[in-house]
C-alpha cells in the first residue's frame, strides 16, 4: 500500500505545478494581449504546455479566464484582509496615509494597466452570471476593507457622513485613474487639462480626496 502513495504524490505535485504555471501564463497573456488575444494556443505556448493539456483542465477559454480572474480578485482581497489593519492604519496621519495609498494606486495602474483593462472588459461582458456575481462580491468586499482602513481616521474626517464620504471619495479617485490610465484612447484629447505627470496626478487626487472628507490638506511640498 505505501508504494501507490509514493507514486501519486510526485504526480499530484507536478499537476499542481502545471496548473500554477497555466494560470500564471493565462494572466500574463491576458495582460499583454487582451481578452481577444488571450487564445488557448497562445496561453498554452506561454505556459510550456500543449493546447490539449489546457483543454483537459478547462472546457474552454472562458472557463480558464474566469478561474484566473477570480484567483486574482481573491488574492487581492486576501492581501487587504491580512495586510494593514485599521488599527495600524490609524497610526499614520490621514494626509500621509491618503497620499501613500493614492501613490500605490497609480503605480499599480501603470504596472498592470493591460491586465486591469482586460479584467474589466471580461467581467462586464458576462453580467448576471455566477462568475459575474462572484467577481462583484469580491470587488465589493475588497472595497469595504479599504473604506474601513480610512474610517480608522474618523476623528480627522469633518464630513457629516464619514463612511459615505470615504466610499465616494475613493470611487472618485479610482474612476479618475480608470479614465487617465486605462482608457488611453481618450487621454490625448484631454492632455492639456490633466496633471502633467504622475507626481502632479498623485498630489491633486490626494488634495481632492482630503478636501472632500473635510480633512486638513497639506501644502504642495508635503503631498509630493
Amino acid at each position: 500500500m505505501p508504494q501507490p502513495k509514493k507514486t501519486l504524490e510526485p504526480q499530484q505535485a507536478r499537476s499542481r505545478e502545471s496548473s500554477r504555471k497555466l494560470l500564471k501564463a493565462a494572466a500574463e497573456v491576458l495582460g499583454q494581449h487582451g481578452v481577444d488575444g488571450a487564445t488557448i494556443p497562445r496561453i498554452a505556448q506561454h505556459a510550456g504546455l500543449t493546447p490539449g493539456a489546457v483543454y483537459r483542465r478547462f472546457k474552454d477559454k472562458d472557463a480558464l479566464l474566469e478561474t484566473v480572474i477570480l484567483g486574482i480578485l481573491e488574492r487581492q482581497d486576501e492581501r487587504l484582509r491580512t495586510g494593514l489593519t485599521p488599527g495600524a492604519a490609524g497610526q499614520i496621519p490621514l494626509p500621509v496615509f491618503a497620499g501613500q495609498f493614492i501613490h500605490s494606486l497609480i503605480l499599480s495602474y501603470r504596472a498592470n494597466a493591460g491586465l486591469m483593462r482586460a479584467i474589466r472588459q471580461f467581467v462586464q461582458s458576462r453580467p448576471n452570471t455566477p462568475f459575474w456575481r462572484k467577481a462583484t462580491k469580491l470587488e465589493v468586499r475588497s472595497y469595504e476593507r479599504l473604506v474601513d482602513l480610512f474610517l480608522s481616521h474618523r476623528a480627522e474626517i469633518q464630513h457629516s457622513d464619514a463612511r459615505t464620504a470615504v466610499a465616494l471619495g475613493l470611487l472618485m479617485a479610482i474612476s479618475t485613474l480608470h479614465e487617465v490610465i486605462l482608457e488611453t484612447q481618450n487621454v490625448g484629447s484631454w492632455k492639456g487639462l490633466l496633471p502633467k505627470d504622475d507626481i502632479s496626478l498623485k498630489r491633486e487626487l490626494t488634495r481632492a480626496f482630503l478636501s472632500y472628507l473635510g480633512s486638513v490638506v497639506p501644502d504642495a511640498s508635503q503631498t509630493i
